[in-house]
């Protein structure tokens, strides 16, 4: 480190000294930066970098808060929100996420395309993957597709398909220091090597889902050469179809080094960001595009993928019972009751039913078929005798303006508290939105479950895994 920053590696020492930046990020879904700002139950400093993005204090707990439980914001530390910010994504795209748990970034992409087009958000590991698919539910994402598989897999059912992707890596962790300083203990030169070895598989593997025209960002929470420049200098000398291009600036950004990665000069498009030069604990960045005229050699493996996984696909469907999918008309008739009664609307896409469960699933290639997911699109809720009952995830998803029927309690409100905790509530009074069968209960303007009122009760429907203790 002393070799790479030189006069500046004091200062950089230095600033582990100072202390921790603590940030959340805005869920842009719910509420704006702006109207946040104003409302917010704590203090707030705006991120000058990141568009939603606001510093809190230490010793300020926003987790604790019914604003938290609502998917209003997400916590994390403030470099690490840039990645996502700095990945173009519009409303309609087909967005990979690849290296996705425990969803900072995912939640944020899944913001930005508003409902439209479709995310898939992936973790090698399925603990971390259930971590992820929760952080998705709470933000009231419906345009998901949750997977847990290794890369090369997911290649093979995704060639060419992305417009844009996301890998934030696996790293050696050189930018937790000071936020977990464990990671210190477990640093090692061959602990770099394991990782950038790993990273170069893993991009191998992204720039196969990229169509031409497609955009990837690379980034790490690292700061060795190997790792970053030296990774992505080596994957530009492995596909000439990929150029870098420069990322949105700020004034505390650095230049990547050049040097550090075979000399391609063009690595200086990459950014760094120092925690002895920003407010944050440090990132690295790299945005690279694949050229849209393609190469006959790039044309031929895209078009022999393909073939591969019409074969798969067709061996699959020989090899398996029929799938579940279309509603059968009585599950078609509850749903339809319930959506009725509720004024409720369902966005675009098509009602699956599988194992007496509902999901509005997003439109995916059939070569999906066979990939181990958690979630195919918005668990919209469970048929069980006669009747429907919807789920925490479509809860999230819906706004009070979007249900007739709403309970609503203020953040401050020792209600809201009872219903976090999975208690009943008494004495409410049926009023204009408020009214007896399934209410969307919410925290002032945010929805946070369902809740079934008869009697003056409110019989609690919250999630039991989502309950505060």
């Amino acid at each position: 480190m002393r070799n790479m920053l030189g006069d500046e590696y004091q200062d950089f020492i230095d600033s582990y000294e100072m202390p921790r930046q603590y940030g959340l990020r805005v869920n842009t879904l719910k509420v704006s930066p702006e109207e946040f700002g104003e409302m917010a139950p704590f203090p707030v400093e705006r991120i000058p970098w990141i568009k939603n993005g606001f510093f809190y204090k230490e010793g300020i707990f926003p987790a604790r808060h019914p604003y938290y439980a609502a998917g209003v914001y997400y916590l994390q530390e403030p470099s690490a929100m840039t990645p996502a910010s700095r990945l173009s994504v519009e409303p309609g795209d087909r967005v990979l996420d690849l290296c996705a748990a425990p969803g900072g970034k995912a939640t944020e992409l899944a913001a930005r395309l508003k409902g439209k087009g479709v995310l898939v958000a992936n973790d090698i590991s399925n603990s971390r993957a259930r971590a992820l698919l929760h952080n998705l539910e709470l933000f009231g994402a419906a345009n998901i597709f949750v997977t847990n598989e290794i890369p090369a897999r997911l290649a093979e059912s995704f060639p060419g398909y992305f417009d844009k992707i996301l890998v934030d890596a696996p790293c050696s962790g050189e930018g937790m220091f000071r936020k977990d300083p464990d990671v210190i203990g477990s640093w090692s030169s061959e602990r770099v090597d394991f990782f950038a070895k790993q990273q170069r598989s893993i991009v191998k593997s992204a720039v196969e889902m990229l169509r031409p025209g497609g955009v990837m960002l690379y980034s790490t929470c690292t700061f060795s050469a190997e790792e970053n420049e030296g990774t992505v200098g080596w994957l530009l000398e492995q596909d000439p179809e990929l150029e870098l291009l420069k990322l949105e600036p700020y004034e505390g950004f650095s230049e990547g080094k050049p040097e550090w990665g075979g000399g391609n000069e063009t690595l200086s498009c990459c950014v760094r960001i120092w925690p002895h030069r920003m407010n944050g604990e440090g990132h690295f960045m790299a945005l690279l595009r694949k050229r849209t005229a393609g190469s006959e050699d790039e044309r031929k493996r895209l078009e022999q993928q393909e073939e591969k996984q019409q074969n798969r696909v067709k061996r699959k469907k020989k090899e398996q019972p029929k799938a579940e999918g279309k509603l059968e008309a009585e599950e078609k008739k509850h749903l339809e009751a319930f959506l009725r009664e509720g004024g409720a609307q369902l966005p675009c896409g098509r009602v699956e039913s599988r194992g007496g469960k509902a999901y509005l699933v997003p439109e995916l290639p059939d070569s999906v078929k066979g990939i181990r997911f958690l979630r195919n699109g918005l668990y919209l809720g469970e048929f069980k005798k006669g009747r429907f009952e919807p789920s925490e995830a479509y809860a999230m998803y819906l706004s009070p303006e979007c249900y007739s029927k709403v309970l609503s309690f203020g953040a401050e409100s020792e209600q809201v508290e009872m219903y976090l905790r999975g208690e009943s509530v008494f004495d409410i009074k049926v009023g204009e939105k408020c009214k007896n069968g399934w209410n969307l209960v919410c925290v002032d303007k945010f929805s946070l479950g369902w809740g079934k009122l008869s009697n003056g009760v409110l019989k609690n429907k919250y999630l039991c895994s989502w309950r505060k203790n």
